[in-house]
């Protein structure tokens, strides 16, 4: 027998675990036993620890030796607690069985509650409450759960059952149904299992229990769970626990009830109790937006303009009482809780608390408001936001000025703003996704199972459900706008269609939700661009008195520059100049440039493109008002300015006075079997040195004209790509250096300006110290070194990257986060190297991992000077560059 330890007890008061064994005993675990430690009543349980999911899975589905025995005596413990035994038909003890991985995956796993119900034990429920109704009602909840979760006999088949029976009786709502009604329910429930399933439901309690767990463990890899983590970066490694809890009941009757809380509002922020709550009802009840719930508070009940009473004008002494538990708990955790809870008889019961999921807006506010509160410090309040969580408010909200019809209206789920075709599956959102297309997913309510769809969509919107039910909890995680519990709306799933007030809106017509009021509209309704004030303004520039390295933008079009300067960059650290070169206005003139056999005939199309090269020089140099600017020449093979099509052909060859024959010729000389390690980059500019002469000359000339006109000091920085060699960059840079000697002796200027390369090769990382007795700096392409590293083409690799990812052969995509071991390896290197040889060696990195919250702790962690990310992308990573400070260096 092994003498580890598999189960953990909780109750009582007093707990084995802690909330700080939360990788042990999950999230749920953890908190449940921390809940215990605290005095707060939690009906008393037992958690199976991770570590027997990995052995689960790690011996092919068989449980380690010791659990059995261990378990046993947990579960004796709870009958103790709890004066009943399980399986007892005159006394039972009924227990619920839940996931819980140490990271929130609301939804994505299974649950079964009040197991331990059988034939016999449903009347000894009955005569124990002395409610018979509650007992039935309470066993077809249980053959409902189990057979769904445990033998693959789906929900729909009972809804249907129970759908129709209402029908006949003339019943509209469950709590209409008697005992008598849940029995007769009961037997036809049994009834569809066997004919599904092909076996009795299960009577034994301990094969129900067993089965359960079986089923929550098997869970963690089902289809939603594996998405949720591969959304969330989770690990699959990490495994979820199983908790097994006494069942107390919320559907006991009128003194009974179920609800959720917030101890903050989670959409908004505002530091007020906020959720929902059902009488006479189980949790599933709620999360599920079955039925449409209450609110908590009077006011809450108010502001939504609803006659059903608030908890707290119904039941005001619990209410009291949960008020109180949910300042102590926040207290505690000093953080905004989630709060699951059970009222039974009048008696409060807490059933789970966590660290709630909330909007960005609400997470911004909440950190700010605590630091003023006292709870937290500023570098908490820094830590506490999730970097990639930003772009949430990068995008547009609804303009104030705009003029729209107000199809619908139901609860503002998740804020944001966003238009697309209506579809009514969530496999139907991936595909349109998949094909480019923007839409709206409209559903009667969601379930885990649409995780996929929620994704590809750009809102949600359910005709069923409250603040906290499924489609709201998950689009707020995701930074979805969400309308949900739309009563209004009728979904017709098979005729791809829904009807509001007369209005047909069919699959595939445009409509816009705003998450932020709860308003559907017709069509699409322009948008606005948010300001970036207030509480986000406030902990960006908490974050910025913390971070040691600069962010800078990947931008060579002055809109790009703009905006990213808006968004604090500062300073260009990638100015792609191949981009400039595309101009309607100037492509011709690049073209002749490029078909030109001679240096000759060369000349002149440069000639022509020199100002327009100096324009654009002059817009960045001005946008930027003095911050640096790294420009890298010319780049890309030429062949990729040439025409492709007949009509184009025809087309240049008439304007550079060129045959056709003559041309296609030309063009077939270019060409290029693998053209990304071809001749491109420095091997370009040593074979044609006046493309790069001419771009350094306009380079120069700009910078010194807006130093005279503006005043600011203009010091560029100009990059030579693709070096694998000091040679190749020696002789490029005494080119430009006689240029730059050249332009100010013209201009009878100064001018600083620093020479350096971009490492993208495996050979320029190696050979770093050689390449920096040159280069005053490095600009690490991790695009392209990530290309060579791996031998994989970045424009090719989404045909097999997604079965990389799936079966576990790649955590993560490398061209979205470094690679730290391979690629990151080469740059950690290339540094060391390159200082060796240059103390004062500036170091960046400006491939798209520069906008990666994990890939910019890895560049702190090597002490690179900046990152430079696309503009949408500076605000993350001016967030994600001080939290790598402080985790790293602190």
């Amino acid at each position: 027998m092994s003498d580890t330890k598999w189960v953990y007890s909780f109750g009582d008061g007093s707990a084995e675990g802690s909330a700080n064994m939360k990788n042990l005993l999950g999230g749920k675990g953890a908190n449940l036993a921390e809940m215990c430690r605290l005095g707060l009543p939690v009906p008393p349980g037992l958690t199976i620890t991770t570590e027997v999911c990995s052995a689960f899975y790690d011996n092919d589905r068989n449980y380690p030796d010791g659990l059995d025995s261990q378990l046993n005596d947990a579960l004796e413990a709870i009958s103790k607690a709890v004066g009943s035994d399980f399986g007892n038909p005159e006394n039972p003890l009924l227990v619920s069985v839940r996931s819980g991985a140490r990271a929130s995956m609301p939804g994505m796993m299974d649950t079964v509650l009040n197991l331990g119900m059988n034939d016999e034990t449903v009347t000894g429920l009955a005569k124990r409450a002395g409610d018979e109704r509650f007992a039935w009602d309470s066993y077809r909840r249980f053959i409902q759960m189990y057979s769904d979760v445990v033998l693959g006999v789906s929900h729909d088949n009972f809804e249907e059952i129970l759908d129709d029976y209402k029908m006949q009786q003339g019943h509209y709502v469950d709590t209409d149904l008697t005992a008598e009604d849940w029995q007769h329910i009961v037997t036809v429930y049994k009834q569809r299992v066997n004919e599904v399933y092909g076996d009795d439901f299960p009577q034994d309690v301990m094969e129900q229990l067993w089965g359960a767990v079986g089923a929550v463990f098997g869970s963690w890899r089902n289809a939603r769970a594996e998405t949720y983590r591969r959304l969330n970066n989770i690990p699959e490694s990490w495994g979820t626990a199983v908790n097994v809890q006494a069942m107390v009941f919320g559907n006991l009757g009128p003194t009974s009830a179920t609800g959720v809380a917030f101890t903050r509002n989670p959409s908004t922020g505002e530091n007020a109790l906020y959720g929902e709550f059902l009488v006479n009802a189980q949790g599933e009840d709620v999360v599920a937006g079955i039925r449409t719930p209450q609110n908590l508070t009077k006011i809450a009940r108010e502001e939504a303009l609803s006659d059903m009473p608030s908890m707290e004008e119904v039941m005001p002494e619990v209410f009291g009482q949960l008020v109180d538990v949910n300042l102590k708990l926040e207290n505690h955790y000093r953080d905004m809780q989630d709060i699951e809870f059970t009222v039974q008889d009048g008696k409060l019961w807490m059933l789970q608390t966590r660290a709630g999921k909330r909007t960005t807006a609400a997470a911004l506010k909440i950190a700010v408001d605590m630091v003023a509160e006292g709870l937290i410090t500023k570098d908490e309040a820094v830590l506490r936001i999730d970097p990639m969580s930003l772009d949430q408010l990068l995008h547009p909200m609804l303009d104030p000025d705009a003029q729209f019809d107000i199809i619908a209206t139901g609860l503002p789920a998740s804020p944001g703003a966003a238009s697309g075709a209506v579809v009514f599956s969530a496999d139907e959102a991936e595909k349109a996704k998949a094909d480019g297309r923007k839409v709206i997913l409209v559903r009667m309510e969601t379930s885990p199972e649409d995780i996929h769809g929620m994704h590809a969509a750009e809102g949600i919107l359910t005709s069923r459900g409250g603040m906290t039910s499924h489609a709201a909890v998950v689009a707020r995680g995701m930074g979805r706008p969400c309308v949900s519990g739309a009563g209004s709306v009728r979904i017709d799933y098979d005729k791809q269609d829904f009807q509001v007030a007369g209005v047909t809106v069919k699959a595939g017509e445009t409509i816009t939700l705003d998450g932020s009021t709860g308003r559907v509209m017709a069509g699409e309704v322009p948008t606005r661009q948010p300001e970036l004030s207030g509480d986000f303004a406030k902990l960006i520039a908490w974050a910025d008195e913390i971070r040691r390295m600069r962010v800078r933008t990947n931008a060579e079009t002055p809109a790009d520059a703009a905006t990213a300067v808006k968004f604090g960059a500062e300073g260009i650290g990638l100015c792609r100049t191949e981009h400039m070169f595309f101009d309607a206005n100037r492509i011709m003139a690049v073209r002749e440039m490029i078909l030109a056999e001679n240096p000759d005939d060369r000349a002149n199309p440069l000639e022509r493109i020199l100002p327009m090269q100096r324009d654009d020089f002059t817009e960045l140099f001005t946008i930027m008002s003095g911050m640096p600017v790294t420009i890298r020449l010319l780049d890309p093979p030429l062949h990729e300015f040439l025409p492709q099509h007949e009509e184009d052909v025809l087309q240049v060859a008439e304007a550079i006075g060129m045959t056709q024959d003559k041309l296609k010729r030309r063009i077939r000389e270019l060409e290029e079997v693998n053209p990304m390690l071809g001749h491109r980059g420095c091997r370009m500019g040593l074979t044609y040195p006046e493309i790069y002469e001419m771009q350094a000359r306009a380079i120069f000339e700009a910078a010194i004209n807006v130093a005279k006109t503006t005043g600011s000091t203009v010091v560029p920085e100009v990059m030579i790509p693709l070096v694998a060699d000091h040679s190749e960059l020696k002789e490029l840079a005494d080119r430009i250096e006689k240029i730059a000697q050249d332009v100010m002796q013209e201009k009878s200027a100064e001018l600083d300006y620093l020479i350096g390369t971009m490492i993208e090769l495996p050979r320029a990382a190696l050979r770093a110290g050689d390449i920096a007795k040159t280069a005053k700096f490095f600009s690490f392409g991790t695009n392209d070194l990530t290309q060579t590293t791996f031998g994989i083409s970045r424009d090719d690799a989404a045909s097999f990257m997604e079965p990389y990812l799936s079966r576990g052969l790649f955590e993560y995509d490398p061209f979205v986060s470094l690679d730290q071991d391979g690629v990151g390896e080469l740059v950690q290197l290339a540094a060391e190297r390159g200082r060796s040889a240059r103390k004062d060696l500036k170091l960046g990195i400006c491939g798209e991992h520069g906008g990666d919250p994990a890939s910019i702790a890895f560049c702190e962690k090597t002490g690179l000077d900046y990152v430079s990310c696309s503009p949408y992308r500076v605000p993350i990573a001016r967030l994600a560059a001080a939290q790598s400070y402080l985790k790293i260096r602190k």
